[in-house]
């Protein structure tokens, strides 16, 4: 629910069609559902998924292939961003790093996406008033997880991001421990 609701907040904020939230809020629902078949190649499972399910609501042919698109495009290693709807799924969802996304509860089993989620004690997404930024900050406890260990996961994904973002005619910037880092 956190990346519908943050994508439809970014292309609220760019001043994008009631219609065009709704279908990003749609896509960011159902971002992951192929990880219900694997975590590997999650996207393009996905977008199957989410046009089987598709095809049976009124929703209109470009408006279901839209969703779908945005699906199995938001995954850094397979997809891009193709248009603003991909774009603000994908900078809904890499941006989406925070402590409650672990559902490990013992930190000796963390993984390293574990242990970077968990070091991530305040995380805020800001459009810049003029909409020329959109800004990840970042505070990581480096008790938990070194800055090295962060851009070992994420730099792809927050490069992901900057890509999304040029989509939407703006920059990307990543802040983390007060420090500009993208």
């Amino acid at each position: 629910m956190q990346v519908a609701h943050q994508a439809g907040k970014i292309l609220k904020r760019f001043g994008y069609s009631e219609h065009e939230i709704e279908l990003a809020k749609i896509a960011g629902y159902m971002h992951d559902i192929g990880n219900a078949i694997n975590r590997t190649h999650h996207a393009e499972y996905g977008a199957l998924l989410a046009n089987e399910l598709l095809k049976d609501t009124d929703m209109t042919l470009e408006d279901r292939i839209t969703v779908v698109s945005a699906i199995g495009n938001h995954d850094e290693s397979t997809g891009s961003p193709v248009d603003v709807i991909s774009a603000a799924l994908i900078i809904a969802d890499k941006t989406d790093v925070r402590r409650s996304r672990v559902r490990q509860k013992e930190r000796s089993a963390f993984d390293i996406h574990d242990r970077v989620n968990y070091a991530v004690t305040d995380s805020k997404l800001k459009i810049a008033e003029d909409k020329s930024v959109i800004a990840l900050n970042l505070q990581i406890d480096e008790n938990i997880c070194s800055m090295y260990d962060y851009f070992e996961i994420f730099l792809e994904r927050m490069m992901f991001c900057r890509k999304s973002a040029e989509i939407l005619g703006t920059a990307f910037k990543l802040t983390a421990n007060g420090r500009k880092v993208l």
